[in-house]
């Protein structure tokens, strides 16, 4: 009994620790959409222009949540499928377009960080999957958060 609580006490402190604000720049997250799984139909591939994949969001206070928004244009000549949007941590929260992006239309990805318990400097990741040939972009922002007084 002993050591089932030790381990449940252990993996606890591991998932805490996962999403803590010395987090660095990840990568594709383990079971992630990969460009070749997702894209095989290159008949229905497109392209996709981010205007601001990375975006520094100067400082905020403690406690406050902060809206970040990441917008992009279909370039190609198909609808833009955003298939998944996916942060790198449980304190941030996205949103995708439900609908394809028409050629030549824009769209944006929502993100809503939560800074409680999360002082200094954040480097915060999403990685979102579409029908491009590339397959994943990550879009980047960055955020310090100031201890509350």
């Amino acid at each position: 009994m002993n050591k089932i609580c030790l381990l449940l006490v252990v993996s606890m402190v591991m998932e805490f620790y996962s999403c803590s604000n010395q987090e660095k720049k990840a990568g594709p997250a383990i079971g992630s959409f990969s460009s070749a799984t997702s894209n095989a139909d290159s008949a229905n591939w497109t392209t996709v222009q981010w205007t601001d994949s990375v975006v520094n969001k100067g400082s905020i206070t403690e406690g406050e949540k902060l809206e970040i928004l990441f917008h992009f244009r279909n370039t190609g000549d198909k609808p833009l499928i955003i298939k998944d949007a996916r942060p790198s941590c449980g304190c941030t929260v996205a949103e995708k377009p439900l609908e394809p992006i028409a050629p030549g239309k824009e769209g944006f990805i929502r993100a809503e960080f939560d800074s409680q318990n999360k002082p200094g400097p954040n480097h915060k990741t999403i990685m979102v999957n579409t029908n491009t040939r590339r397959g994943t972009d990550q879009l980047v922002f960055n955020v310090v958060v100031n201890k509350k007084s």
